[in-house]
């Protein structure tokens, strides 16, 4: 945990917060802690700076906060990604908060298995949970925005030209395309398929919503590695 993460429930004055829970748990194990120490905090959704133990008892601690460093800009990116198996889609969340990228377009593809769609890993909480360890090891506040779409051709059709707007769509795939392009300065819609790839119909389907197909060689990664392996060249 590179910062504490302040939930809107903690503050009991605007400088003033009470922790209770796994938070406390690691200032006490990991930073070890006392009264007087300083801490790297953000609020969710706000603001960045540093927080000064006040109270540190067994089952609770109180830190005046003072919050005044903006957090790290988001990429420019809309990552669209067919639903990883749900052991990956765990990483695949606190990958995606702490590389940067704001929001994120879960959908199905043909090699999507129906049963993914039932992992618990899907519920609100549960992906606000793996966000936010995301948003602690990057230092950075703000939630990535995850849209859930269950329905392939009715998203690429109808919902995916107005994300997609204004900004330069690319479809990852492996296959005789271009080479991933290196270092944009643009806004970029990207779409990764699973691991075995899009079927051809979802590439052409994609590729008439305006993104085209870019590779990064003959070797197939797992999605996480495809993820950060395309963020890192695209940015």
């Amino acid at each position: 945990m590179n910062l504490l993460l302040l939930e809107e429930a903690d503050f009991i004055a605007a400088d003033r917060v009470v922790l209770r829970d796994r938070r406390l748990t690691h200032m006490q194990d990991v930073h070890r802690v006392a009264v007087g120490d300083s801490l790297r905090v953000g609020r969710i959704g706000g603001l960045m700076g540093s927080a000064q133990v006040l109270r540190l008892e067994p089952a609770e601690a109180e830190l005046q906060v003072t919050l005044d460093q903006p957090p790290p800009a988001k990429l420019p990116l809309t990552l669209v990604l067919a639903l990883p198996r749900p052991k990956m889609l765990r990483r695949v969340f606190q990958t995606i908060a702490t590389m940067g990228v704001p929001r994120l377009v879960l959908v199905n593809s043909y090699r999507v298995e129906k049963s993914f769609w039932q992992t618990p890993f899907l519920e609100p909480e549960t992906i606000r949970e793996h966000l936010v360890l995301g948003l602690e090891q990057a230092r950075d506040t703000v939630l990535p925005e995850v849209l859930i779409e269950k329905r392939f051709k009715p998203f690429v059709e109808d919902r995916l030209p107005a994300l997609s707007a204004g900004t330069r769509g690319l479809v990852g795939h492996p296959g005789p395309y271009p080479p991933c392009p290196r270092g944009l300065d643009q806004a970029v819609t990207l779409a990764i398929g699973p691991e075995g790839g899009w079927i051809p119909y979802e590439i052409d389907l994609l590729g008439k919503a305006g993104l085209q197909p870019v590779q990064l060689g003959e070797r197939i990664l797992r999605v996480e590695t495809a993820v950060t392996a395309l963020l890192s060249r695209l940015f």
